[in-house]
């Protein structure tokens, strides 16, 4: 387990990177055609987890699918639990989602509240490591979203094909390539 280094980002600059990725890509590609509506009218709640091992980060994601729970899908309708201290490799982190699902279950969860995963390094099965369709999952920093299950059967109702979401991701990112997307985070002052 990689523990943050001494000069790592506080939390303003781990949440403004994770809200320009949601905002860029997530929302600016449509990667997610439900991802705009919680971002636009401020239901879209992300925590920066100070977790440095599993232990600390279950405890936070604990904290946070009670949270969601007993909030108003009015006020937080999803949660990102961003975690830059732990998980840094991507193979523990995919381990560590069957804990998650546990933990959601264990909360009395399942059905209601499921558990989204975004990483850095995310690599699909059948994809290799520099495949641009990994980007779909790729985000600054390791990132457990919690969703209602609600929420997510709304979204499913108003878009007809969600099972075209994935392909038609993979089309975008395979029309934008490694230097679109690489151009997405440039700032303008980086370009003058």
């Amino acid at each position: 387990m990689t523990a943050l280094p001494n000069d790592a980002p506080d939390d303003a600059a781990v949440l403004a990177a994770t809200r320009d990725w949601v905002e860029r890509a997530v929302v600016g590609l449509n990667l997610c055609p439900f991802a705009r509506a919680p971002l636009v009218r401020g239901r879209l709640r992300m925590r920066v987890s100070h977790a440095r091992d599993e232990d600390a980060l279950l405890g936070d994601l604990d904290a946070e699918l009670g949270l969601l729970a007993e909030s108003d899908p009015q006020e937080i309708e999803t949660t990102l639990l961003v975690h830059p201290g732990v998980l840094q490799a991507f193979d523990a982190y995919n381990a560590f989602l069957d804990i998650a699902d546990l933990a959601v279950r264990m909360r009395g969860l399942e059905g209601v509240v499921q558990v989204a995963s975004f990483h850095p390094h995310y690599r699909f099965a059948d994809a290799p490591a520099d495949a641009i369709e990994n980007f779909t999952n790729r985000s600054p920093y390791p990132i457990l979203h919690l969703l209602r299950e609600s929420s997510i059967d709304a979204a499913v109702a108003a878009v007809p094909d969600t099972d075209a979401i994935y392909q038609r991701n993979i089309e975008t990112l395979r029309r934008l390539g490694r230097s679109g997307w690489d151009a997405l985070w440039r700032t303008p002052d980086a370009d003058a």
